[in-house]
């Protein structure tokens, strides 16, 4: 993870001195915020009422298979409308949705609803994520896109610093979840606004829309093609697929570790802690000089501190794992982002980020009911454990697979 020297005049904070690129900031992390919230509350809820990790699980599974189905089309949506009103449209979606779970909750309503409303979460995702990850190409130039990119994960990581703790707190004062999913509305709600608020306007659209299909196959093209672009989403969709052991905090925090509720805020907090402070040592620093050995040796240590936490039957070493954990991961989140953001045609965004979408998705959403799966056929401490070897060893593949990520220099040449 070799740097350059410090290049002079270079100010970490440009990108917050573009009033649009601070409204959209903020707005991310307001809604940041209060579904990090409503995520320890769900999780916690859940277990509670089942004790089952499967059904944790379920939680990302029901999430994905709409992004996985959709996201080609809602990125073809994107690159050939108003991306601001789509963004502004799926995010009263999901304020709507997070209203019915605070319903759900109150009434203490059946267990296969509450897999409806987040099928119904992950279909407005779909449709958000390929707009919403190019509003930022439209708020600040191009020279500030790393800056901002840095930023933008940095707001992101501040929110899971805040949301997992407070939303663990209210759960362990108040006892029920309604009142953390209608706050997490009320954010949804002040997002949206911020957003609207915006004043940059999209680039026009130039010439007739592609057949839909003929769009579709250009994106996937283009991918394709780019292949360390391939070879940086495929790295993350392996590792976090294999390594994400956050879906099964809710059991580790109280059958292994005991710590309750509160104990469960502060492990889902741990990683972005290690993030952040990633995140403001990299906004000091120039760019990465090799940033594909960056990525390697980034996912490497993820997966490594993964298998000391399944290991751990300690709070506090769980939490300097987690924390290193968020530290590689922020490091990864950095190249990828900067190189979609730098190498992606203006024209092509909106698929090439649905593409990129489906493979978070994939390895988040479905990684978390792999983890359930094997946790509920072994044991949790197996599942952890297991998936952490198996990402040092996707690690290795893609680097012998494809060359390009070891030959990758600086992102902004």
């Amino acid at each position: 993870m070799t740097t350059e020297p410090s290049a002079v005049g270079r100010d970490p904070y440009a990108a917050l001195r573009v009033p649009d690129f601070l409204r959209l900031l903020s707005g991310e992390f307001i809604a940041s915020l209060g579904e990090q919230m409503a995520t320890v509350a769900l999780g916690w809820e859940l277990y509670e009422r089942t004790s089952s990790p499967l059904a944790l699980g379920f939680v990302g599974l029901v999430q994905v298979v709409p992004v996985i189905l959709l996201a080609l089309p809602a990125g073809h949506w994107a690159d050939h409308h108003n991306r601001k009103r789509i963004v502004l449209m799926t995010q009263m979606v999901l304020v709507l949705c997070a209203l019915a779970l605070a319903l759900w909750s109150y009434t203490a309503g059946p267990i296969w609803l509450v897999y409806v409303i987040l099928m119904v979460i992950g279909i407005a995702r779909a449709f958000n994520g390929p707009a919403a990850g190019t509003l930022v190409t439209q708020a600040v130039p191009s020279a500030l896109f790393t800056n901002a990119a840095t930023w933008s994960s940095s707001v992101w990581q501040l929110a899971t610093i805040i949301g997992p703790g407070l939303g663990g707190l209210l759960f362990a004062l108040s006892g029920s979840a309604s009142l953390i999913y209608a706050l997490n509305a009320g954010a949804g709600m002040l997002c949206a606004l911020l957003i609207w608020m915006m004043k940059s306007q999209q680039a026009p659209l130039s010439g007739s829309p592609a057949p839909t299909l003929d769009s579709l196959k250009e994106g996937l093209s283009f991918v394709r093609n780019t292949r360390v672009f391939l070879a940086a989403i495929t790295l993350d969709l392996f590792a976090v697929l294999l390594g994400g052991a956050t879906v099964l905090l809710p059991v580790f925090a109280r059958d292994i570790l005991m710590v309750g509720p509160t104990g469960l805020g502060w492990l889902r907090t741990a990683p972005s802690i290690g993030a952040i402070l990633t995140s403001l040592l990299l906004v000091y620093l120039p760019p990465f000089r090799r940033a594909g050995w960056a990525l390697l040796w980034s996912v490497a240590g993820f997966g490594l501190a993964t298998v000391i936490f399944g290991l751990s039957q300690s709070f506090w070493l769980s939490l300097l794992m987690l924390a290193l954990l968020g530290a590689f991961d922020q490091v990864s989140v950095v190249v990828r982002t900067s190189l979609f953001l730098l190498r992606t045609p203006d024209a092509m965004r909106g698929r090439v980020g649905a593409i990129n979408g489906i493979f978070i998705g994939a390895s988040n959403e479905l990684g978390a009911f792999e983890s359930g799966l094997v946790a509920a056929l072994f044991t949790p401490v197996i599942a952890v454990v297991g998936g952490g070897i198996g990402t040092v060893l996707v690690v290795l593949a893609t680097a012998l697979i494809w060359p390009e990520i070891r030959r990758l220099g600086r992102l902004d040449e």
